[in-house]
């Protein structure tokens, strides 16, 4: 089913093709034919695929990342779909439009996206009240936060706490996003002494709570291995839950594109098949490094079952789809699901 819509939804606007997307989930259940699509595979609800960590019952390893239900529209028929959880976001304290259009390209030859979307979201208050209203309950929900753009880096951690505090009774677990490119100086809070401060402020915050929810931070590809233990210190020492490895990437190498293609395309993150490599070696030396000593969700590049496999191998806990998911539709998560109960 997924092969003959993919071939009408590659025919128009990336972003036009996204809202249309959303539209029909939230209709098709309803509509002749599409119903098909939310059949549940019994192998994406099989038990022995479900992972406890961090005191979260994952029904299955396999989720959705952030950036494409950033409001929180649809994430219980993303959950129909056969995901493990689902992590909405990037939420922001205030609404924001978002960087100008067009901000999001598809780079076919190599299987990629280019985003430049900047945050653009409703708000976190309308993104908490869409979640408290869930009704399956089984179905892992991440919270994924960020700054407002004209939020100055040195008032940032302001709005992290708006965020934490909104959707704190309306989600299983939190994401700290300072990776993303496409905010101003938002990577900036990656360097050790800000997101040190960063995190210990909400760690702090989060333990003064009845029960507190495992914080996530998500890095970056681009950063060189002395950043990457500075990482390692900053969890051992801020005892926040792990890591998501990685964000997209603003290297622009080995893409079957010209020079001046890409120019065309402009800034923006890149996601997808160019991204696998490099975030599994990520992956690998923050579990080698660290001795194992916090969970990681490994996101980027994910397109096969193999791909997957190779994630998990290297130390992640659990994956997030995104760009593979848009290329490769559902059964994605059914394949890697079915690969994974095989090496068991």
């Amino acid at each position: 089913m997924y092969k003959f819509l993919k071939i009408f939804l590659f025919r128009i606007n990336p972003e036009s093709a996204h809202h249309l997307t959303f539209s029909m989930l939230k209709l098709a259940k309803f509509m002749p034919g599409f119903a098909a699509i939310f059949k549940k595979s019994s192998v994406n609800l099989n038990p022995a695929l479900s992972k406890n960590i961090l005191g979260l019952n994952f029904r299955n390893p396999v989720g959705l990342a952030a950036g494409l239900d950033k409001d929180a529209i649809a994430f219980n028929q993303l959950g129909d779909l056969g995901f493990g959880f689902i992590e909405i976001g990037t939420v922001t304290p205030k609404p924001q439009p978002g960087n100008d259009k067009p901000r999001l390209f598809r780079l076919l030859k190599n299987e990629a996206l280019i985003n430049r979307m900047g945050f653009n979201n409703h708000g976190v208050v309308e993104a908490a009240k869409k979640l408290r209203n869930r009704k399956d309950k089984t179905l892992i929900i991440g919270g994924n936060i960020g700054k407002n753009k004209v939020t100055p880096n040195e008032e940032a951690v302001n709005d992290y706490i708006i965020c934490f505090n909104e959707l704190f009774d309306a989600v299983d677990y939190f994401v700290v996003n300072v990776s993303s490119p496409n905010t101003p100086n938002l990577r900036d809070l990656q360097e050790k002494e800000p997101l040190t401060r960063l995190l210990n402020t909400l760690q702090k915050l989060n333990l003064t709570k009845k029960n507190p929810k495992p914080i996530f931070l998500k890095i970056a590809p681009d950063l060189t291995n002395t950043q990457l233990d500075d990482i390692i210190d900053i969890i051992k020492q801020t005892q926040i839950a792990g890591v998501i490895a990685t964000n997209t990437t603003i290297s622009r190498e080995g893409l079957n594109y010209t020079e001046e293609e890409l120019k065309n395309y402009g800034a923006g993150g890149l996601s997808g098949k160019p991204l696998t490599k490099r975030s599994t070696e990520v992956i690998r030396y923050l579990k080698q490094r660290s001795d194992n000593a916090f969970p990681i969700m490994g996101v980027g590049g994910i397109h096969s079952a193999q791909d997957a496999l190779e994630k998990l191998d290297a130390g992640a806990d659990l994956i997030q789809l995104y760009t593979g998911f848009i290329y490769e539709g559902p059964q994605l998560i059914a394949d890697i699901n079915n690969a994974i109960l095989n090496k068991k």
